[in-house]
């Protein structure tokens, strides 16, 4: 197992995720391929289509973290910007792809490769590809910058491709457990004292409410499947001495 996994940050761009418009549905999907990796996702951040913003905060997680995931904003219209701000990010030149250009050119009739559709052929000098199988238009790649579509079907077979090419670490591995009528006060004292015998793990509570009855989950995650197992076992030990019943696992969704 190595010592260190790699980290991933997610840049959510447009306007219309944080308007409300949108609801994201690409940073679970990415969580979970990554976390598969061994690529645990360590922030996420939801930023406008403004070009400064965007420049901004690229080169300033780029250098923070091993992987950089943009979603959003590479599509024809004139708010589809994350390109040419990743051009500018990295200070190289927005220009046409010498393969995306001829291969997007040739899939469209005579006429119809447009000013528009141009656009998402030309791309930051030096960008290696990231194929789909949806649509003709690839997403690209700048060093450990990682640019997706937002449309999450689109997004999703850009991952799809780009998953067994990159690097990560052991699997982020998951345990649970969830009881019902025991709240998370009475159980925050001891599960502060799991969580300090386990500090390669990250320890959650995550409370939930059901017709059936309220109750919370516990959850250890980390790159080791066996200290997962271990503190579940020793949160599962403090919910017995609370006189209550835990029952493996997450609860059902409803």
């Amino acid at each position: 197992m190595p010592a260190k996994n790699p980290t991933a940050c997610l840049l959510v761009i447009g306007n219309e995720v944080l308007s409300g418009r949108t609801r994201d549905a690409n940073i679970q999907f990415l969580a979970t391929g990554l976390g598969n990796l061994g690529i645990p996702l360590r922030e996420v951040r939801v930023i406008p289509d403004v070009p400064e913003t965007i420049i901004g905060t690229v080169n300033e997680v780029r250098r923070k973290f091993d992987y950089v995931f943009t979603t959003g904003g590479i599509g024809p219209t004139h708010d589809d910007i994350t390109s040419e701000c990743i051009a500018a990010a990295f200070g190289v030149p927005w220009e046409h792809h010498p393969v995306a250009w001829p291969r997007m050119e040739a899939s469209y009739k005579p006429g119809e490769f447009n000013a528009a559709r141009q656009r998402m052929a030309t791309m930051p000098r030096g960008a290696a590809l990231i194929e789909n199988s949806i649509s003709v238009a690839p997403g690209f790649q700048m060093e450990n910058v990682y640019v997706m579509a937002g449309v999450p079907r689109v997004m999703q077979s850009m991952f799809e491709w780009l998953a067994p090419r990159l690097e990560g670490g052991a699997k982020i591995e998951m345990r649970a457990v969830h009881v019902v009528g025991l709240p998370e006060g009475i159980i925050a004292e001891g599960l502060a004292a799991v969580q300090k015998r386990y500090p390669d793990l990250d320890l959650g509570s995550y409370p939930f409410y059901r017709a059936s009855g309220n109750g919370v989950a516990l959850v250890a995650k980390g790159p080791d499947g066996a200290e997962a197992e271990r503190a579940i076992a020793d949160v599962t030990a403090l919910i017995v001495s609370l006189g209550k019943t835990p029952i493996a696992g997450e609860p059902p969704e409803v």
